[in-house]
């Protein structure tokens, strides 16, 4: 891949991270906002003189409440973000290797860490027999490569060269800080879209209409329009920002086998790597779906990522196994006959 493509893939990520951060604030400065529009005009009617137990709601208290969590989620995500993930797996460290297999690991890492011209990562087991593998951090000088004990158990060391050097490509090329930000955001829209939920329906109903006989509320149709609105945006929120980290990592998939393929000049190794993680038997247990699209292969069992087509697409985490495995076997063949490998584009 010439350096060209490289940076602006590079300025196209940073992008993109700004414009997931924005996105993200509005969506909860409309979910606090439009609540706040929706309760005053709901309490607009009530008459001055109406017993204490009135209330007529005129600070946005919500919206200023939402936006700054918003805000302070955002700035958790971007420093610690990486740190949670990788808590949530519970995965260790790996300082002192104490199998052969660790061993294997710490030198393959470092060997991909030369080729892809970047530092040499931290690296995590995860403690899972389904063998998987992601990376994970906010930039380069503080990125972390976490495999799971069933991959170690799995591969050769052809193999799992091919599955780190995939790895690193996500961290050259800037993937791991925008999907990195992603999940941290995914999992805090998920979290705060609950809660808002369980306002509706738990707490919502408990209010009645302004005392002493005063209006109920104003806004008739208007209200109406915008509680609809308001509702569906939170029910839908973690639905469309599921479909968005999908859709984030499914195109940056096929560009990491390429660029893997370009780091080891061997992309049958990564190919015969794919092969065995998509015939494991069981899902990654100890890798949640707010996380999936970290991982080099779907996480939750892998029941999509074996065919196409547009439901396959729409929810995969990944693209199609067989078409990234098709893909690399198709590059070493031309490799085997030109001894070049094809420039990832």
């Amino acid at each position: 891949m010439s350096d060209a493509n490289l940076f602006e893939q590079q300025r196209a990520n940073r992008r993109r991270s700004a414009i997931l951060v924005t996105v993200f604030l509005l969506f909860f400065a409309w979910i606090g906002f439009g609540g706040d529009l929706i309760f005053y005009l709901q309490t607009t009617g009530v008459p001055d003189e109406a017993s204490r137990d009135s209330y007529r709601h005129v600070i946005p208290w919500f919206g200023i409440c939402a936006t700054l969590l918003a805000a302070a989620m955002a700035w958790w995500g971007w420093k610690r973000g990486s740190k949670e993930i990788l808590w949530a797996t519970g995965a260790w460290e790996l300082i002192e290797p104490s199998r052969p297999a660790e061993n294997v690991l710490v030198n393959v890492v470092e060997e991909m860490a030369i080729a892809s011209g970047l530092p040499r990562p931290t690296i995590w087991i995860v403690p899972d027999k389904d063998p998987n593998a992601f990376a994970t951090g906010t930039d380069v000088a503080e990125a972390h490569v976490a495999v799971t004990e069933g991959l170690l158990d799995a591969l050769t060391r052809d193999e799992l060269q091919g599955v780190i050097a995939h790895e690193m490509a996500h961290v050259r090329n800037y993937d791991v800080k925008l999907m990195t930000l992603l999940a941290a955001l995914v999992g805090v829209m998920a979290l705060i879209a609950d809660g808002t939920r369980r306002f509706i329906w738990y707490g919502g109903g408990r209010r009645r209409g302004g005392g002493g006989g005063g209006k109920k509320g104003g806004g008739g149709a208007l209200v109406a329009i915008l509680l609809i609105a308001w509702v569906f945006s939170i029910l839908l929120a973690p639905i469309v920002s599921r479909v968005l980290a999908l859709g984030v990592s499914r195109k940056r998939e096929f560009l990491a086998d390429a660029t893997a393929a370009q780091f080891t000049r061997n992309p049958a190794a990564l190919a015969s790597a794919l092969r065995k993680v998509e015939d494991a038997s069981g899902p990654t247990k100890s890798i949640k779906q707010g996380t999936a699209h970290l991982c080099i292969a779907d996480p939750i069992g892998r029941r999509l990522t074996h065919k196409e087509g547009r439901i396959a697409n729409l929810l995969a985490t990944h693209p199609p196994m067989a078409v990234r495995i098709a893909r690399l076997k198709a590059m070493a063949y031309q490799y085997d006959k030109t001894g070049k490998i094809p420039e990832a584009v």
